[in-house]
């Protein structure tokens, strides 16, 4: 399978986004299939706030298998599931494209915002389908970049959309993944697909200021920063202006912004 470069690294900016994320802000069209006894796989947990809500999901009786190409954020994940006295997950590192379980492991296997960093998003969702048991669901949600829209109109966050879209491409990804889903999973053998979208909206005064800041400061030190200019894609004086546009957005009264998202539950 091909390869990828995850285009977002895990600086502090980008946990702080990824902690904030739970199941019911990034997995609700997932939750009426999530009962107590189940066996989940929650592949690319991060910092494994979301795994942590899964887990009490299933429990009694079941068990969360969180698991993440990158070891050094899987700390943070046992924090998380220590924090929360769960004692029914357990978290270790793994490749999407070839995971280290026999078929029919699981009864869910659920991947959030991963397809869109994965160089061959078809053959990931027949790995998980491999390891999904028969009569169980797979589910799948990323975020959709082309399609995110904001307010007011900061030209340089233009500039910002088209510069992201051609890092992430460059390292093997593809931002726009949420329109795609659909499609990749028709490609990876499934049948019995229901296809939904949902969003993220950010208005308030104190969510402006979490996401343009989060943004302003990934733009300038995050992985996706040093890919930008070490890819010859931006300078640091542009990522510098980049980001001062991040920040003059987040300042607006009238801010607003949308992140869309399309989610896919697939029965195995």
């Amino acid at each position: 399978m091909a390869d990828a470069v995850y285009t977002h690294g895990h600086h502090e900016s980008v946990l702080r986004s990824h902690r904030w994320r739970t199941a019911a802000n990034s997995a609700a069209y997932l939750l009426a299939e999530v009962r107590p006894g189940m066996e989940v796989l929650d592949v690319g947990c991060g910092p494994g706030t979301i795994t942590a809500d899964l887990a009490a999901l299933v429990a009694p009786g079941g068990r969360v298998t969180g698991v993440d190409a990158a070891a050094g954020v899987l700390e943070q994940a046992r924090a998380t599931a220590r924090e929360r006295g769960l004692d029914n997950v357990r978290f270790g590192v793994a490749d999407v494209r070839a995971l280290d379980f026999p078929d029919d492991s699981f009864d869910v296997v659920h991947a959030h915002q991963v397809l869109q960093h994965v160089g061959d998003p078809v053959g990931a969702l027949r790995e998980m389908r491999r390891v999904c048991r028969p009569g169980g669901v797979v589910a799948v949600r990323d975020s959709d970049y082309a399609a995110f829209g904001w307010y007011p109109e900061v030209p340089v966050l233009d500039e910002w959309l088209e510069l992201y879209r051609r890092v992430a491409r460059a390292n093997g990804g593809e931002p726009d993944a949420g329109r795609r889903l659909l499609s990749w999973a028709r490609r990876a053998g499934f049948t019995d697909i229901t296809a939904t979208a949902a969003a993220w909206c950010f208005a308030t005064p104190d969510e402006r200021a979490w996401w343009s800041g989060l943004w302003a400061d990934r733009t300038t030190a995050s992985a996706y920063a040093g890919l930008a200019i070490g890819g010859g894609h931006a300078t640091a004086d542009r990522l510098a202006a980049i980001a001062d546009a991040w920040r003059e957005w987040g300042r607006h009264d009238d801010g607003w912004f949308l992140v869309p998202h399309g989610e896919l539950l697939c029965r195995a």
